[in-house]
């Protein structure tokens, strides 16, 4: 009796355990399943969709191995531990920032959309981080951290480090780009946190410029050996902590190793727990991010109001609405805003810094204009669902070709102006106004070639940008749709302006200065006709398929 009676309470707990923990399977199951329906799905009904994603997908790989055997290579080097770690620190900061702002669309890691169902926040931590494992970006991170133990594990203890300190590596990026995004998941959706995220994404950019500039400085003044006393630090930072902790073993040093270990779970056990208030918080809090009082009437603008002020300067009938609905994005629409104050930043910071650090050249100018160039690039997307209002308009290849052709008025109306004095700005710097006319003239050929791709890539590899999180920028799957337009164009702008830069090499390895200014109404004509070109070519492609550009733009 007393067996039967101490089993019976066994059993009991037996068959309560059971109910909790085979739902936490299950759930985990359906969000991996999930994540890869999303994936297939969205690569059904265009070739072009799988074409690109493919394409982007084997493009990843070719890097990430490179990279690993680039990583494996640093074997036995004496600066490999110093190298490894703050490549990890630097992994973890671009997991950490970039998926709030970098182009992705994955539907599974917006716990926002799972708020009115009956899921518990310890299970549906698990499934995400699941799910969050599948795809490139997790693939690309294990190499990445292959090759970085790889580089450092020497003898037994440094394999066996190593063996550990991969996934922990992995699991940390992953827990920690999802933990931040989850606690900012409400402030990313509404109105202001997008307006945040210009904030944002401008300092990444300006901050990727100064890292870049600091690694010049680095190999002109002394080395890698300068980086030791910050590798000391980062060593001991999760998750960097984790290939610091096969160095560590590696070298013999097992109290070390063994200390940084403990700080590498203690950091993810912490960040796990943070997820899951941060869902606990989601799940049961109410969103008033987006309440706001209503505005009076009288501050509304007025139906009249379309074509005073500034607006009045442009041109009349649809040439001029279409201008200002594209300009009118650039101001209210917190994504293009975002997108075009980054470009706007990033070309400025690239040729003037490297003027001011005694490196610059006046033809990195022309980067300026390619950064604005590339805003040409999914032009009907940035309509959104709305995009069928326009498509109302268009019926034939001219009324395409009159819609492209205003959307490219409307950003030359900003970036020549933005070129011409840029470059000026520039030559005033490195103190060479003699080439001036040359790299005015590159920089308007390369522009008008971004506007020629731009129009081809939009009509041809239109994608959705999803309105419903700041950093989400591609619905899922079309990531390889919006890479394969963006490099492809930019790709073919440089072959497109190669005869100007061409003849602009040729006239200064021949010492014909004297004959650089015949460049600028040159490169200043052949940008012309190259956008003229690239718009008459992708109107018969606009007017073709304009249900599919619909469907693709409508998404998100």
């Amino acid at each position: 009796m007393s067996a039967a009676s101490a089993s019976a309470p066994a059993a009991g707990r037996a068959s309560a355990t059971a109910p909790s923990a085979a739902p936490a399977l299950d759930l985990t199951a359906v969000f991996v399943r999930l994540k890869l329906s999303l994936i297939r799905n969205g690569l059904k009904g265009s070739s072009k969709r799988k074409a690109a994603y493919f394409t982007s997908l084997a493009l990843s790989l070719a890097v990430a191995v490179l990279a690993m055997i680039g990583l494996a290579v640093l074997h036995g080097n004496a600066h490999a531990g110093t190298v490894v770690v703050l490549l990890a620190a630097i992994l973890a900061l671009g997991w950490t920032f970039m998926p709030l702002f970098f182009p992705s669309g994955d539907e599974t890691l917006d716990p926002s959309r799972l708020v009115m169902l009956p899921l518990r926040p310890r299970p549906l931590v698990r499934a995400l981080l699941a799910s969050s494992l599948v795809g490139i970006g997790p693939l690309f991170t294990v190499c990445l951290a292959v090759g970085s133990v790889v580089a450092v594990a020497r003898g037994a203890a440094g394999i066996v480090a190593a063996v550990v300190a991969v996934p922990l590596m992995v699991l940390g990026c992953v827990t920690l780009a999802r933990s931040v995004a989850t606690a900012n998941v409400r402030l990313l959706t509404s109105r202001k946190g997008r307006d945040l995220a210009l904030l944002s994404g401008l300092l990444i950019a300006i901050g990727a410029q100064l890292a870049n500039f600091a690694s010049q400085r680095l190999f002109q003044s002394g080395g890698l050996a300068q980086l030791e006393p910050a590798e000391a630090v980062v060593r001991w930072l999760p998750p960097a902590t984790a290939v610091g902790m096969v160095d560590s073993a590696s070298e013999g040093a097992y109290g070390v190793a063994a200390g940084q270990l403990a700080v590498t779970v203690i950091a993810l056990v912490l960040l796990l727990r943070f997820w899951e208030r941060s869902l606990t918080a989601l799940m049961v809090t109410p969103d008033g991010s987006t309440i706001a009082a209503a505005k009076p009437s009288g501050k509304r603008e007025s139906a009249g109001s379309a074509g005073a002020g500034a607006w009045a300067f442009l041109p009349a009938g649809r040439t001029g609405a279409v201008m200002q609905r594209a300009l009118r994005y650039v101001v209210r629409d917190p994504k293009t805003k975002s997108a075009w104050v980054t470009a706007l930043a990033v070309g400025v910071i690239v040729p003037v810094f490297n003027a001011l650090q005694g490196t610059g050249s006046l033809y990195l100018a022309c980067f300026g204009a390619g950064m604005l160039g590339m805003q040409m690039y999914n032009q009907f997307g940035q309509d959104t669902s709305a995009f069928w209002m326009v498509a109302q308009t268009i019926s034939t290849p001219r009324e395409a070709f009159e819609e492209l052709r205003a959307r490219a008025y409307a950003l030359a109306l900003v970036t020549v102006p933005y070129t011409v004095v840029l470059t000026a700005v520039t030559a005033a710097l490195v103190h060479n106004w003699s080439a001036f006319p040359a790299a005015l003239g590159v920089a308007l050929a390369l522009l008008g070639s971004m506007l020629c791709t731009g129009a081809l890539a939009s009509a041809r590899f239109a994608y959705s940008i999803p309105t419903d999180g700041a950093f989400k920028n591609v619905a899922p799957g079309q990531g390889g749709l919006a890479w394969a337009g963006i490099f492809g164009g930019m790709l073919v702008s440089a072959l497109i302006c190669s005869p100007v830069i061409a003849l602009t090499v040729f006239l200064n390895v021949t010492d014909q200065q004297s004959l650089t200014w015949i460049m600028l109404p040159l490169g200043a004509a052949w940008g012309t006709f190259a956008a003229w070109a690239g718009l008459r070519l992708a109107a018969p492609t606009v007017a073709r398929t304009l249900p599919e550009i619909l469907l693709a733009v409508s998404k998100g």
